[in-house]
């Protein structure tokens, strides 16, 4: 079975999908966004779709204050079910942040640890994606700003409400 070029689909889907999203501004000006899984800006263009591109970066938030990496395989365009690989990483921001942005070449891939390894062959010097690499940093962290738990202290009593109850 054959592939659909990525421009076809687009051009198929770049109007009328159901995860085209229209948002209407002032006078004329529209925006649309998408709520595609592969999107990372969640934005309609041809560059973002991750209907329309066969290589596509997603990263998402898991359990456990986790970040799920997911990129697609190439050659398994034809099955979705297995179609994406993911990672789970676990570590600190800055060190998921640095694999990101450094494009870490394969020679010294061997001195980071096995976790951050799938995330710099996702969006690393074998040219997967190195257009979106800014996009996967901003989305990195907003999930992982969304992952943080706020710190419960101590709650501060109302002292009014002592004092009008010894009344």
């Amino acid at each position: 079975m054959a592939t659909v070029p990525g421009q076809l689909i687009w051009e198929i889907v770049k109007k009328n999908s159901c995860f085209l999203v229209k948002e209407f501004g002032n006078g004329t000006a529209s925006v649309q966004f998408s709520k595609e899984s592969n999107n990372l800006y969640n934005v309609n263009s041809y560059k973002h779709s991750g209907l329309a591109n066969r290589k596509t970066v997603t990263i998402e938030g898991g359990k456990d204050n986790a970040v799920v990496l997911a990129t697609t395989k190439t050659k398994k365009q034809n099955k979705p079910g297995s179609l994406l690989h993911k990672s789970v990483m676990k570590k600190e921001f800055r060190d998921m942040a640095k694999a990101i942005s450094n494009q870490v070449d394969w020679l010294a891939a061997d001195s980071i640890s096995l976790v951050l390894l799938p995330l710099i062959i996702g969006v690393g010097d074998n040219y997967y994606r190195p257009d979106l690499k800014n996009a996967a940093l901003a989305r990195l962290s907003a999930v992982h700003r969304s992952l943080k738990v706020a710190k419960s202290g101590v709650k501060k009593r109302n002292r009014q409400s002592s004092k009008i109850s010894r009344k």
